[in-house]
């Protein structure tokens, strides 16, 4: 069997500073007014694109605490086909993509010029700094292949 290092252990004092990034960012967010739910929601769909299964089950059980409906989650991967969404949390899903996808295609005016025009400057900041960091923790998980277990 192949054993992967877990990474967040090998280095826990690392893993702990992408702690106190993830906290300072969910601060931001709560700050620009960006709801928990919302930011439950970013960190799904992150997950998704990045086949996370840990942080999906995770963030998922967090969004049905904060009162996120099955309805929306099952449509969260095709939120642009839905009418599930409204313009702030649309605009900060079309960014969080964008940035997890940013080795495709960077962050194209064609995302952030929309964007733009519904999540103020603050908004836009702690949206990115919320991709950023799920990202992150998506690779730790992925890279140390962290059971996901029924």
């Amino acid at each position: 069997m192949n054993r992967r290092v877990n990474i967040s252990k090998a280095h826990s004092e690392t893993f702990k500073a992408l702690g106190k990034l993830s906290k300072a960012a969910t601060e931001a967010a709560a700050a620009a007014d960006i709801s928990p739910l919302l930011c439950e929601l970013l960190k799904i769909r992150a997950s998704q694109i990045n086949g996370c299964a840990y942080c999906l089950r995770l963030h998922t059980k967090d969004a049905v605490t904060l009162g996120e409906t099955q309805d929306r989650l099952a449509v969260l991967p095709a939120w642009r086909e839905s009418e599930y969404f409204t313009a702030v949390e649309r605009a900060a899903l079309a960014l969080t993509e964008a940035i997890t996808q940013v080795s495709d295609h960077q962050v194209p005016d064609e995302v952030y010029v929309p964007v733009s025009q519904v999540l103020s400057e603050e908004q836009i900041s702690a949206v990115s700094w919320l991709a950023i960091t799920i990202n992150a923790y998506n690779r730790v998980a992925i890279t140390s292949h962290y059971t996901v277990k029924p």
